[in-house]
């Protein structure tokens, strides 16, 4: 339907639903990766992988003086990851979850929750990865909610509802699915094939 949940703070038990007038989308074949990130791409300074430790990245994300994210939200996406429909992207420094971002996939949609970096560029490297991996498994819409400053620079664009809800329906008529059991690529790979679509 479109519509993502919310909640005013950490503190408030309250859930209220979100349809914004504008939408924040990351096109798939529009990922900026600039020269600072192409470099740490290269360099593969962390270890990355999928659906591995999905609740401590949405600890990770929460763990921050504002957030959205109440107790109600961080059970039910618990849920909705043992059941297969909610997926993370982390990123280790050694044995150290540095950054992460988790979301919802229903069938060519994927729906970006939230994101956290405890490191330089950690939250931008776990999104090239995400990208990456929706590509490679025939998604056609990766759904930001809101876009902020940080994600215009990484190429997310604002888009109107009634556009939004056009491209949300086609997507929900493709059958793709989530892909975490294939090993994470390597950074050069993942640059690779952003250069070669974007």
């Amino acid at each position: 339907m479109g519509v993502f949940p919310m909640a005013e703070t950490r503190s408030d038990p309250d859930v209220f639903w979100v349809d914004p007038r504008r939408r924040g989308i990351m096109p798939l074949n529009g990922f900026h990766i600039s020269r600072s990130l192409a470099r740490k791409l290269r360099q593969n300074p962390f270890a990355i992988s999928f659906d591995t430790a999905f609740g401590p990245v949405l600890e990770g994300c929460a763990r921050r003086e504002e957030t959205w994210i109440n107790d109600v939200i961080f059970d039910l996406y618990l849920q909705l990851h043992e059941i297969g429909f909610a997926h993370s992207v982390e990123v280790w420094d050694g044995r150290e979850l540095v950054g992460g971002v988790y979301g919802v996939a229903l069938s060519g949609a994927f729906f970006g929750e939230s994101m956290f970096s405890d490191r330089s560029d950690a939250s931008k490297i776990a999104l090239a990865y995400l990208v990456d991996r929706l590509r490679i498994c025939g998604f056609s819409l990766f759904d930001t909610q809101f876009i902020t400053p940080h994600l215009a620079r990484l190429g997310a664009q604002e888009i109107t509802r009634v556009e939004y809800h056009r491209k949300l329906a086609r997507a929900l008529r493709k059958n793709v699915e989530f892909d975490n059991e294939t090993a994470a690529p390597t950074g050069q790979d993942v640059l690779q094939r952003n250069t070669q679509t974007s």
